[in-house]
């Protein structure tokens, strides 16, 4: 039986029930007659308190081998606790320890440990309380993705890791090579040929699944990406991974306005369904993380989201009683602290940026009538600034090739995706959602790296 069944027996006040749990333990301590050890199985934030008596088969070995990180099985009943700030333990009669861990060399004593220390020690920090809980969290908003898209009829499809196009054009690509980089082929003029490695062009990780959603949602109109992104961005800041999920939907048939629609309803979504799955996590993040971590779901569940475009939003930025680091001009990309103002200052709830300057986006979003702005669109939330950032793509053959070549990209790349503009076009639209940032953002945590299992970043690949 998991922790998490054993709290909804608590909750439903069913006591006096015989289970048994697996798990490790958190904490020992011993008197003279029994013994008190907390087991946790990963399955809920609340560890349970076992009572250990003397006429339990070996208990004078299964006390000793006990320590913190232990892992064990016990059987038992569960009966109402005379203690103070818990309802049941569980009265043991049995007992099994799995593995030992000694308390001499073991990481995770009972203390408070820094995020910086748990990262050093990535194979175990899934263990603490903290850490735990935003795997839970995670967990519930994977979940709850799939369930939105899945209850609205979009298919969900795979797009490839490995791929020739650079969706975003920024250049920050890993390369993937078969080369024995110390003896690398060269063309006659110097250069790297790709034409000789595995796939007979230059390749990357990709930054985005979004030309190829756009590829299948032309088959089935409503399609979602959920999958691994990779970045070669040389930054070590707390907001950055080189390595992290994005979900990407496309919808054709769509524009903008339908993509903001759907934007804004699937956050709401998102964050209601982890307050009623995970309410003893969120809680614990909102005591001991940030204690605006409940505030600020509810700011996005029960509010309607403010609407305008860049320009107005400009004006707003000029006009502020306020000095920013970064200057504000019609034409330059926002800031964090321009988003940030704007969200927490002047709306005080998430705001939906649109029709940004063309130059400052990429060439697959739909050039407005204007000839200077595009039908884009960003999220901007309380707190952490952007969320989320989409658009309407652009259908017609001619401007696109023409935003292709203006961005110094080879149309030549992208013959696939303009074939999609020849054969049966139609307006759509999508957006995209970093993972690791939403559940940054839900739970408060302060670093991007303690939202993930694994963080891959600058000079970061243990584990």
């Amino acid at each position: 039986m998991t922790l998490q069944r054993i709290v909804e027996i608590l909750r439903n006040g069913q006591p006096d029930e015989s289970v048994t749990i697996k798990g490790w333990v958190r904490t020992k301590r011993e008197l003279k007659d029994f013994a008190f050890v907390e087991v946790n199985d990963g399955s809920s934030l609340a560890s349970l308190q076992v009572v250990l008596n003397p006429d339990i088969p070996g208990y004078a070995d299964a006390v000793k081998r006990l320590n913190t990180g232990a892992s064990v099985e016990v059987a038992g009943v569960l009966v109402a606790s005379p203690a103070k700030g818990q309802r049941i333990e569980l009265k043991a009669e049995s007992v099994k320890v799995y593995g030992e861990a000694d308390p001499q060399t073991y990481p995770l004593q009972k203390k408070r440990h820094s995020f910086e220390f748990l990262r050093e020690i990535g194979h175990l920090r899934s263990r603490t309380n903290t850490l735990s809980a935003v795997f839970r969290v995670r967990n519930a908003c994977a979940y709850a993705i799939h369930k939105f898209f899945q209850e609205k009829g979009f298919l969900w499809v795979h797009t490839p890791i490995i791929s020739a196009s650079d969706c975003e054009g920024a250049g920050e690509m890993f390369t993937v090579t078969r080369f024995n980089l110390q003896d690398v082929p060269q063309t006659d003029s110097k250069k790297v040929d790709y034409s000789k490695d595995f796939f007979g062009k230059q390749s990357y990780l990709t930054v985005s699944g979004q030309l190829e959603a756009e590829v299948m949602a032309m088959a089935f109109s409503n399609v979602y990406t959920f999958g691994p992104t990779f970045r070669a961005e040389n930054s070590n800041t707390s907001r950055h991974l080189a390595e992290f999920w994005m979900i990407e939907p496309e919808m054709a048939f769509c524009d903008l306005q339908g993509d903001m629609d759907l934007a804004e309803e699937f956050l709401k979504y998102i964050f209601k369904y982890v307050l009623e799955t995970c309410p003893e996590d969120m809680e614990f993040f909102n005591q001991r993380i940030d204690n605006s971590v409940l505030a600020t779901a509810d700011n996005i569940i029960n509010n309607q989201f403010e609407r305008l475009s860049y320009s107005d939003a400009i004006a707003l930025l000029e006009k502020a009683d306020k000095q920013f680091e970064y200057p504000v001009n019609w034409g330059l990309d926002l800031q964090s602290e321009h988003e940030r103002y704007l969200a927490e200052e002047v709306f005080e709830k998430p705001v939906i940026l649109t029709d940004y300057p063309v130059e400052i986006k990429a060439f697959y979003m739909r050039l407005n009538e204007d000839a200077k702005t595009v039908a884009a669109m960003d999220i901007l939330a309380p707190k952490i600034g952007e969320i989320i950032g989409g658009s309407q793509r652009e259908e017609r053959l001619d401007v696109l090739e023409r935003r292709i070549e203006a961005q110094g990209l080879d149309k030549a790349d992208y013959w696939w995706y303009l074939d999609l503009r020849r054969y049966g076009t139609v307006p759509h639209a999508g957006f995209g959602l970093g993972f690791e940032r939403l559940v940054q953002f839900m739970t408060g945590m302060g670093n991007i790296r303690d939202v993930i299992p694994f963080p891959r970043a600058p000079l970061t690949v243990e584990f």
